[in-house]
């Protein structure tokens, strides 16, 4: 595994009226702190990446459908330099994936439903001076090829 990024399984608690996962706790192990919460998603056939934060953390899981979430460490001073993560998330396999700065990362629809994810990244998004910086999905810089066609 990359090094700094942290997998925590999610559990699942369901009855006759419906479900409760809780996705992440101020006691975690992997819990740093709160800067937001949002949801986003990806369609069937779209690649959402490569980008990556210099300061911040993002925490991802898939509450909808299921994503492939995959990494790369592009860090020069790493000791996993070069590395790739994959990872499938959906409610059949609910994890949270802690992703630490200086580590590319994006993610695509498996299957023909849409995607969608929660994150908990422990910097609030700054619209004026955005901690993002990206790559095209399909980047020569990263050795990965994502079944999706289009990108953004």
């Amino acid at each position: 595994m990359i090094a700094g990024v942290k997998v925590k399984a999610l559990s699942v608690y369901q009855d006759e009226r419906g479900r409760l996962m809780e996705i992440l706790r101020s006691d975690d192990r992997i819990f740093c702190r709160f800067g937001q919460v949002y949801m986003c998603s990806s369609y069937p056939g779209w690649v959402k990446g490569w980008h990556l934060h210099k300061k911040q953390t993002d925490n991802f899981t898939c509450i909808k459908g299921s994503m492939r979430l995959v990494l790369y460490d592009g860090r020069k001073a790493s000791r996993t330099r070069g590395q790739l993560d994959e990872f499938i998330i959906s409610l059949g396999n609910p994890i949270v994936v802690s992703i630490p700065p200086g580590v590319y990362h994006g993610f695509e629809a498996v299957g023909k439903e849409e995607a969608i994810a929660i994150n908990t990244p422990d910097y609030p998004y700054n619209r004026k001076k955005p901690d993002e910086y990206r790559l095209p999905f399909n980047s020569k810089e990263i050795p990965f090829k994502w079944k999706g066609k289009r990108g953004g």
